[in-house]
């Protein structure tokens, strides 16, 4: 898209732009928070690590900032399959002092340490795994350090990948093994490590990194928060979204009263609504033959949603189709029959009006022929 030099932007519209309540720098951040009062400052004034020394900026500004990316690590507790945490090169514990004074004073807080899952997110997965994400307000995102990604040379993603792999590496090395980390939390993040059978090519580490969110393409309709909201019938409709507004926090700095504050967080739920063909459409006066199913045409709001990967997958789908007639008719992207397309998406499954399922008669038939599912039990050890 970018190379096609298509018309593109990244980081957060201001509220007036669109006219979206949800847009700019967040007034008020609740999730993923710190829940109580930690300074940003050490005994001689100095900022902590990890604490930008930026402003925040004003609620509903815009600014050129993204939300965190992470890797997505599979974790394991089954010992013969389980390899220690890694020591990332060059690790230093003081990078996550900040870590360290939140663990204390949470402890202090709740009256006991916090668990694994309360600062990585843990789910499930098969074969004694689990999927590790982001959780609290000190977790695996790395905050504030991928702004430069989004218009980045290779060399300068790279950097900033590899600036990632070692701070989430030193992240759970830290908690394993640090003094400052309460005993409980310590002895149950040793339960667990990277699986000697996942990822056998990046030493067991995930090879992709998760890029929530960079360009974001202004083509022919920009998505925003009243497609998801209150306007949310297509007539050019190839598919639907259902998830959260969701955006993982954009910075953390020294907040007014001095103590340390993540911003940028948001979930607010939404009902399913249609997805646009235009949306992945350039503007016709710049490209013609360019359909963009990933980096597709919504604001920072609308993304937020949109971004999930059963999305990019829903989306794919219609591009790749739409890209068939195309070719076939040899008409620009912008000129194909929308109804043709969608004819052929439905015939393939897609999805376009919401059903509540099962109906009330599926239902009835389920309850009488299946007996109430069992709980699995998972063995924490």
């Amino acid at each position: 898209m970018a190379q096609a030099k298509v018309s593109y932007t990244f980081g957060r519209e201001s509220n007036q732009q669109y006219g979206e309540s949800l847009a700019g720098v967040r007034g008020v951040t609740p999730s993923h928070q710190f829940a109580v009062d930690i300074p940003a400052r050490d005994e001689n004034g100095k900022l902590l690590p990890e604490i930008s020394t930026e402003p925040r900026g004003e609620p509903g500004s815009a600014d050129k900032r993204i939300q965190a990316y992470n890797f997505r690590v599979i974790g394991t507790n089954v010992p013969e399959n389980r390899l220690p945490w890694p020591k990332p090169a060059g690790y230093d514990p003081w990078r996550y002092e900040l870590l360290a004074r939140y663990l204390a004073a949470m402890t202090e807080f709740m009256g006991s340490p916090l668990t694994f899952n309360e600062v990585s997110l843990l789910r499930i997965i098969p074969n004694g795994k689990v999927d590790l994400n982001n959780r609290g307000g000190f977790s695996t995102d790395y905050i504030g350090k991928n702004y430069a990604y989004p218009n980045g040379s290779y060399a300068e993603r790279a950097r900033i990948w590899k600036e990632h792999e070692d701070y989430q590496k030193g992240f759970y090395y830290f908690l394993a093994n640090d003094p400052r980390v309460p005993p409980t939390l310590q002895r149950e993040v040793r339960q667990w490590g990277l699986p000697k059978d996942e990822y056998e090519d990046t030493d067991h580490w995930p090879h992709q990194l998760y890029v929530r969110e960079a360009r974001r393409m202004v083509g022919e309709y920009v998505l925003i928060q009243k497609d998801l909201q209150t306007d949310r019938s297509k007539p050019d409709v190839i598919g639907m979204g259902s998830y959260n507004s969701d955006s993982h926090n954009i910075q953390r700095f020294a907040n007014a009263q001095g103590f340390a504050e993540n911003e940028g967080d948001m979930q607010v739920p939404v009902q399913p609504y249609q997805i646009p063909y235009r949306m992945i459409l350039p503007k016709r006066a710049e490209a013609t033959n360019l359909l963009v199913p990933v980096c597709f045409s919504a604001s920072h709001v609308a993304y937020s949603s949109a971004r999930m990967e059963p999305q990019y997958m829903i989306i794919g789908h219609a591009a790749g189709v739409a890209a068939a007639l195309a070719i076939r008719d040899k008409k620009p992207v912008q000129e194909i029959t929308v109804a043709e397309l969608q004819k052929i998406l439905s015939s393939q499954a897609a999805v376009f009006e919401y059903v509540p399922y099962p109906q009330q008669g599926a239902l009835d038939i389920l309850r009488r022929n299946l007996a109430p599912p069992q709980p699995r039990p998972f063995n924490w050890e």
